[in-house]
């Protein structure tokens, strides 16, 4: 399910109402028959299936953030009404100077020049604080919709959380929030400014003359009657463009991620072909996107012109008859401009109040997401008996993803201080989510997971308790930056001296030393610089480093070589006695130094002795690996001796590709 589907189907009938509304408003009702506005349609959707409460509520959310800058808004938008008052007045003063001027009385020039001077400066200075108070606040109510988004994304519950792709997640936290950002602050400062200045220049206008006041907003109606196509396609673009962005931005993270993976598949070119085809709707987009400027621009334009035409020869008609001077000319004509531009302002608030409303709807997805469940008082109690060790128990667990797919029946199993047990399952079988189900990430349709302490207490496992389990996960997850850095992720206070231990004990401290600045040598992105070996035992130091009583590796040691492997867990048994350990391995030595091991298998568990080891884990007996080893190494010679008989063509006489874009071709 993409970004726009899970939308409709978690948001219900508010968004439909007003995030697909230029796919469903092919009827108007009411008094939006004469406009035939999709703004206006949105709105009497929303009251007419009763939803429009969330619409207040989307843009009441927005303004509680705004709130606590409610009085820099009111200094905000005080300072443009008198910025408008000014310019207004640096109109009439110049108006009167050209008066002054043609008809060649000096006698006030100077004066109504300087004033007219100091009013513009003035009006400048207004304008440059203006800019920068809404510059100021603009960053403030971003960072702040920003972090409440970001802890609430942290905080989200995993399995909720993961349905949102990451791309469409980067384009929430950052194009959507912009959006708001910018709304919140100057939506009603703008909506009051322009009402004030297209008020007080019409009336102005019409106290100079009645007929220049009518003629002067003769485009209005016009633009109300066109906003309803202006509006529609602004809300597609605008829709089309947040899924390009959201596809586009989960495509690239995914392809970046994956790096590794498309480069050794050699099939960067298949992904080369997605990208040209993510840039070929976004050309037909902006092509589209850019016929529709054109056709409005020259609609509009010839809308202006005919009304600046019949302004221009009315005010000549004026001037002929000697019924108003030639400044009253330039005056009019100028503040003609500013009143249409100021309706068009006046209109531009509704699609600009609604898209905001969309935006505040997607991130308040986000922020509505079900919360981890959390207990300090507990966490405060368990960690006074937490150097004692914990016991990690699963009772009776049961877990689906869905109705159809059921991971766990009944799941059972103990793990206590100083223990050590492995996990098997078959690829798919469900260690990973086992491992989430121990951590609390996720929830059990059915039993417990609980912790108990030396005080035999069990208590269900939380968020806050997650803090006594150190977790080392699949793949790598070493972040750019130093080493020490990267061990400090879990502990800002350890010292050098402890990173060395924990770097000894993962059998790393030997390539780590071997670097040129040591534990301060800096590490690519996903530890670009070091093997996968070495960044899995990077990843076990730094876990041993949280110095949490329980101990997870899920495939931790999966690119360590077999004497590594039990290396490493024979130095964290000797050094790290208390500790509860669970790991997931498929190799036999790995698993001899285990106390138990549990099957998970058909839902349920089943638990095995150590010297079952080699049974469970099918020719992956050392001498067995080897022998197939060796086999393989003969039946690759007497092919290789085969095949040297024949002959091989020079790289001149292989055939062409069969399409010259398809050199890269598997």
């Amino acid at each position: 399910m993409n970004g726009q589907e899970r939308q409709r189907h978690t948001s219900g009938a508010s968004v439909r109402s007003y995030a697909t509304a230029s796919e469903e408003a092919e009827h108007y009702t009411g008094l939006n028959r004469l406009f035939h506005s999709d703004a206006l349609q949105a709105i009497l959707r929303h009251i007419d299936d009763g939803t429009l409460s969330e619409f207040f509520n989307d843009w009441k959310w927005i303004f509680s953030f705004s709130r606590k800058y409610k009085w820099i808004i009111v200094f905000y938008t005080l300072v443009g009404i008198f910025g408008s008052t000014l310019s207004l007045g640096s109109a009439w003063l110049s108006r009167t100077l050209i008066n002054i001027v043609v008809g060649q009385q000096r006698d006030r020039l100077w004066l109504l020049l300087g004033a007219m001077l100091g009013m513009t400066a003035f009006s400048l200075l207004l304008s440059s604080l203006n800019s920068r108070i809404f510059t100021r606040i603009s960053i403030y109510v971003n960072n702040d919709i920003q972090a409440e988004i970001f802890d609430r994304i942290i905080d989200a519950r995993w399995e909720e959380l993961s349905r949102y792709p990451s791309g469409d997640l980067l384009n929430r936290f950052n194009g959507d929030v912009g959006t708001i950002a910018s709304n919140a602050i100057n939506w009603i400062p703008n909506l009051i400014i322009n009402i004030y200045t297209f008020v007080v220049t019409f009336v102005v206008l019409f106290r100079l003359d009645s007929v220049m006041a009518w003629i002067a907003i003769l485009s209005a109606p016009f633009l109300l009657v066109m906003s309803r196509w202006i509006m529609r396609r602004m809300k597609e673009y605008r829709k089309r463009i947040l899924e390009l962005n959201s596809g586009m931005m989960s495509f690239e993270v995914e392809t970046f991620f994956n790096f590794d993976m498309i480069k050794s598949f050699g099939v960067f070119g298949t992904y080369s072909k997605k990208l040209r085809s993510w840039q070929q709707r976004y050309k037909d987009y902006s092509l589209d996107y850019n016929r529709f400027e054109i056709r409005s621009r020259i609609l509009l334009t010839l809308v202006s012109t005919a009304v600046s035409m019949a302004a221009f020869g009315y005010c000549l008609y004026r001037l002929w008859n000697g019924q108003i001077l030639y400044g009253d000319m330039i005056f009019f004509l100028q503040q003609r401009g500013s009143l249409s531009g100021r309706f068009n302002s006046l209109i531009g608030t509704i699609p600009g109040m609604l898209n905001s409303a969309v935006s505040a709807h997607r991130i308040r997805e986000l922020v509505d997401l079900p919360r981890e469940e959390h207990d300090a008082e507990v966490f405060e109690k368990m960690s006074g008996i937490a150097d004692n060790g914990l016991t990690v128990k699963l009772d009776h667990v049961r877990f689906a993803y869905s109705e159809e797919k059921e991971i766990y029946q009944d799941l059972n199993l103990s793990v206590g201080p100083g223990e050590i047990v492995a996990v098997l399952s078959p690829s798919g079988g469900g260690k990973t989510t086992f491992m989430r189900l121990i951590l609390g990430m996720l929830r059990p349709q059915a039993g417990s997971v609980t912790l108990t302490g030396s005080d035999g207490q069990p208590v269900p496992v939380n968020a806050d308790l997650r803090r006594f389990f150190a977790y080392v996960p699949q793949g790598n997850t070493i972040l750019s930056g130093t080493i020490a850095d990267n061990m400090r992720n879990v502990r800002e206070d350890i010292t050098d001296e402890e990173i060395v231990s924990a770097l000894r004990t993962a059998c790393a401290w030997d390539f780590v030393s071997a670097l040129p600045e040591g534990i301060y040598t800096a590490l690519g992105e996903r530890a670009r610089g070091i093997s996968e070996g070495q960044a899995q035992r990077l990843a076990i130091a730094r876990a041993l480093l949280r110095d949490a009583p329980i101990l997870l590796l899920d495939e931790a040691t999966s690119a360590l070589d077999t004497e590594t492997e039990e290396a490493v867990l024979r130095n964290i048994i000797r050094f790290h006695p208390n500790k509860a350990i669970i790991i997931s391995t498929h190799r036999p030595g790995a698993l001899k130094l285990c106390q138990r091991i549990y099957r998970i298998q058909d839902g349920g568990i089943e638990e095995s002795a150590p010297s079952e080891a080699d049974a469970l884990i099918p020719c992956s007996d050392d001498s067995a690996a080897e022998a197939s080893l060796q086999t393989r190494a003969l039946e690759q010679e007497a092919y290789l001796r085969k095949q040297s008989a024949q002959a091989v063509p020079a790289p001149q006489e292989l055939p062409a590709p069969e399409n010259e874009n398809g050199w890269w071709t598997l």
